[in-house]
């Protein structure tokens, strides 16, 4: 097998003169024809459609949708590698989010026009602080009157509201213990009465917290770093 066979069989060199013979028909009906070369013409391709891009995808086209989600500061730079990991999962799910797309994390057509025809976000305030926009589950970290990062969080569940009002960083903890639900919150910042955003492993695209503001690992670090004690720290206008 795989051998160049010399000879053809009858219903080859029909099936191969009939392919031929329709290609010159099609070269000589189109315009221009006459006297030009013609140009080569496919049969049986389909048009190409836009790719969906999710998890495991990588190459050049997943760097073009890093880029956009960079220029929206869903994602920083030196995060654009061609890799769709979770951070670029992250990433998708704040940018539908503040979108009102459905929030699956997956690039589909509908989510990539979104984002060819997308501004930043816009904060409520232009004073420093952090914004948590509860409906669209998106962190804003804002300063010198523009959003420097949209970073994807997950808030209180039915029956575990997230407080809503304007607070402040009242205290932060480099890792803090949970009495009430025995677990650990690395990089704990607490804005009210035991509620805290926070480092969490688990970041759905869905409200899944007991009232706290879950932070993506790959996020955590960049929110630390961002807050102090006593910054704006708003969760309604």
């Amino acid at each position: 097998m795989g051998g160049f066979h010399r000879t053809r069989s009858a219903s080859d060199r029909a099936s191969a003169y009939t392919a031929l013979a329709l290609t010159a028909v099609l070269a000589l009906a189109a315009p221009g024809a006459v006297g030009a070369a013609a140009a080569p013409v496919s049969i049986g391709t389909a048009p190409r459609t836009p790719h969906t891009l999710r998890l495991g995808s990588h190459g050049g086209a997943v760097r073009a949708l890093q880029r956009d989600l960079a220029r929206l500061t869903y994602l920083p730079w030196d995060a654009v590698d061609g890799a769709f990991e979770m951070r670029t999962w992250h990433a998708v799910v704040a940018f539908q989010g503040w979108s009102g797309l459905a929030r699956d994390g997956v690039a589909g057509p509908a989510t990539r026009a979104a984002l060819a025809r997308a501004n930043p976000p816009r904060p409520w305030s232009k004073a420093e602080g952090l914004e948590v926009h509860i409906p669209q589950q998106v962190l804003l970290l804002v300063r010198h009157r523009r959003v420097e990062r949209a970073i994807h969080v997950s808030t209180g569940m039915p029956g575990w509201p997230t407080p809503q009002g304007h607070f402040s960083i009242v205290e932060r903890s480099v890792l803090s213990w949970s009495r009430a639900f025995a677990v650990w919150m690395p990089l704990a910042q607490y804005f009210y009465d035991g509620f805290a955003i926070h480092e969490y492993p688990e970041v759905p695209a869905y409200p899944a917290s007991h009232g706290c503001v879950r932070v993506p690992e790959a996020e955590a670090r960049t929110v630390w770093r961002f807050g102090r004690l006593g910054m704006r720290f708003w969760t309604s206008p």
